[in-house]
C-alpha cells in the first residue's frame, strides 16, 4: 500500500508532514509532552518581563537520586522554519538563571551557522549573522534570555523569532475548552475569518442544527487590559437553530437550543473547536491538542486530521499535533509511519519519545506500511501500551 502523498509537503528543502499523532498509556509522558512545547514559549514570551534575581518556573524532575541544589537543569530545543530559514534554538535554566542559550540558522543544504551561544562564562555572539546582538552580551541578566533582550532592542531576527513563539502555534486541550472558547465565539458573532468553513464543516458532519446564532449579552465583569485600563467584559451567547417536525415527519418551523445547556458535550466541543482549527487552517500555523478525540466519534476525529492532511483544505501547510488513545486512527490510508508517534516510560520512569520510523521489530525489520497498525498496536508490537497486572 502506498503511503498518502497530501500528508507531506517540500518546504525551502525539507519534508514537512501536516499531522502528527502521539499515543502511549496514561501516564507515560504525553501531556508532559506537549505541556512542555507550552513551558518553552511561555518562557520565551515572558523572560522579558522578568525582574533581576527573580525566580524561574523551574520544574526538575524528582524521581531521580539527587538533592535539591544538584537537580539538571531544564532543557528545551526547537526547530522550525520562518521565511525560509530553519531555526534552531535552545536554552537551559535552573532556579535562578540560564545556564545556556543558543541560536543557529539553516537555508536549505548550506552548512549550519552560528547566530550565538551562551554558556557560564558568557554569551559569545557571530558579528557577520547576528549583528544586533553585539554590545549587549554584558548586559543581560542571569536570569533573562539573551533573544529576549536583543528583540527588545530591536533586533530583527530576535523580534521575528519572539513573534513565531507567539503566534506559530497554538496549545489547548481536548478535555476542556479554556482559553480559546472565547475565540470561537467571536468568529461566530464577528462573522471573521474561518466563519463560513466552520459552518459547512457543521453540515458535512450532521451534527442536527441548521444554523448558529448568536447575540451579545451585557455583563457585570470588567477585564483588565495591560493591567491598567478596564472595559466591560462582553459575554457572547451562541444557539443552534434546529427543524421542528410534525408527526408525518415535515418541517413545520424552528427551535432554537442554548448552545452550552441543551446541546451535547461532543457538539458543544466540535463549536468550541472550530475557531482554533481554522484560524490554524488560513494562517498556516501549528495546532497542538491534548487528547483530541476525547468527547468525539472516532470519524470525525478522522475528519479533522484530513483537513490539514489534503492540499485543497489546507492550502497554507498547516500543522496539527495531537495526542490520542483513540486506535482507530492507526490506519495507512490516514498516517504515514513518519506521522505516528509513542511515549513510553523507562525503567526510571523518563518518557521515551519515538517514531514508528525508529521502531526495529523482533526480526529485525522495520513496520511494513501494508500492515494493519491499530492490531499491531493493540498486540503490543510497537510498545507504549498499559500493562494491566492481573490479581
Amino acid at each position: 500500500m502506498e503511503e498518502p502523498k497530501t500528508n507531506v509537503v517540500s518546504l525551502d528543502g525539507y519534508k514537512i508532514v501536516k499531522t502528527a499523532a502521539v499515543y502511549g498509556p496514561n501516564s507515560s509522558g504525553k501531556s508532559n509532552l506537549i505541556s512542555a512545547l507550552d513551558n518553552m514559549r511561555n518562557c520565551v514570551i515572558n523572560s522579558v518581563r522578568l525582574n533581576d534575581n527573580e525566580m524561574l518556573p523551574y520544574d526538575p524532575f524528582l524521581l531521580s537520586e539527587t538533592s535539591d541544589d544538584t537537580y539538571e537543569p531544564t532543557h528545551y530545543e526547537i526547530l522550525f522554519l520562518m521565511d525560509g530559514i530553519r531555526y534552531r534554538y535552545g536554552f537551559d535554566y535552573t532556579y535562578t538563571s540560564i545556564v545556556g542559550e543558543w541560536l543557529f540558522s539553516k537555508v536549505g543544504t548550506k552548512k549550519e551557522k552560528t547566530l550565538f551561544i551562551r554558556t557560564e562564562e558568557g554569551i559569545g555572539v557571530s558579528e557577520k549573522n547576528f549583528s544586533e546582538g553585539i554590545g549587549y552580551e554584558s548586559k543581560t541578566n542571569e536570569n533573562r534570555l539573551f533573544l529576549s533582550l536583543c528583540a527588545q532592542l530591536g533586533g530583527t531576527i530576535s523580534k521575528k523569532i519572539i513573534n513565531w513563539f507567539n503566534n506559530g502555534y497554538r496549545i489547548i486541550s481536548g478535555l476542556q475548552s479554556i482559553g480559546y472558547k472565547t475565540l470561537s465565539k467571536q468568529m461566530f458573532h464577528e462573522k471573521k475569518e474561518g466563519y463560513q468553513e466552520a459552518l459547512a464543516f457543521f453540515k458535512t458532519l450532521q451534527l442536527g442544527f441548521q444554523d448558529l446564532l448568536s447575540e451579545e449579552e451585557s455583563t457585570t465583569g470588567v477585564i483588565f487590559i495591560s493591567g491598567k485600563s478596564m472595559v466591560p467584559e462582553k459575554n457572547i451567547k451562541l444557539s443552534t437553530v434546529h427543524n421542528k417536525y410534525n408527526d408525518k415527519g415535515q418541517v413545520i418551523g424552528e427551535e432554537v437550543f442554548n448552545l452550552e445547556n441543551q446541546e451535547s458535550a461532543g457538539t458543544l466541543k466540535l463549536v468550541e473547536l472550530s475557531g482554533p482549527i481554522f484560524d490554524t487552517l488560513l494562517k498556516g500555523s501549528i495546532l497542538v491538542v491534548d487528547e483530541l478525540d476525547a468527547k468525539m466519534h472516532p470519524l470525525i476525529s478522522q475528519y479533522i486530521i484530513k483537513l490539514f492532511n489534503n492540499a485543497e483544505t489546507n492550502p497554507k501547510n498547516a500543522q496539527l499535533i495531537f495526542s490520542t488513545h483513540d486506535t482507530h486512527l492507526l490506519s495507512a490510508r490516514l498516517l504515514r509511519r513518519d506521522q505516528i508517534w509513542f511515549t513510553e516510560k523507562d525503567t526510571l520512569e523518563q518518557t521515551d519519545l519515538y517514531s514508528m520510523m525508529d521502531i526495529i521489530l523482533p526480526d529485525g525489520s522495520k513496520p511494513r506500511n501494508d500492515t494493519n497498525y491499530e492490531k499491531n498496536y493493540i498486540n503490543g508490537r510497537y510498545g507504549a501500551i498499559p500493562f494491566i497486572m492481573n490479581d
